[in-house]
């Protein structure tokens, strides 16, 4: 088994920057990748990005592509999620999930085994 724990959430202005945590720890050898994903009140969880565990090729979602940037650390088993130039629409709980072999579809949230319990992020205007 793997724990997710995201930190890092919060208020902030539209335009602002903001970086959020996901410490993974456990099994943490195994991971092929770890996906963040968010999700709005009344609308479905939606991709926002993910980073594999063995190479570090990281993938993004439409509407965050150029403003948003997953990084890692492997000493401290952490993912980054750096947000830029947020926008109200960004307002979500975002989440972590990593995904163990056999790989699957990056983009689907079913495709993930452990989640996170989310941190809020709240984009004023």
């Amino acid at each position: 088994q793997v724990q997710l724990v995201e930190s890092g959430g919060g208020l902030v202005q539209a335009g602002d920057s903001l970086t959020l945590s996901c410490a993974a720890s456990g099994r943490t050898f195994n991971i092929n990748a770890l996906g963040w994903f968010r999700q709005a009140p009344g609308k479905e969880r939606e991709f926002v990005g993910v980073i594999t565990w063995g190479r570090g090729s990281t993938y993004y979602g439409d509407s965050v592509k150029d403003r948003f940037t997953i990084s890692r650390d492997n000493a401290k088993n952490t993912v980054y999620l750096q947000m830029n130039s947020l926008k109200p629409e960004d307002t979500a709980v975002y989440f972590c999930a990593a995904q163990f072999p056999p790989p699957r579809t990056i983009k689907g949230m079913r495709n993930y085994d452990y989640w996170g319990q989310g941190t809020q992020v709240t984009v004023s205007s």
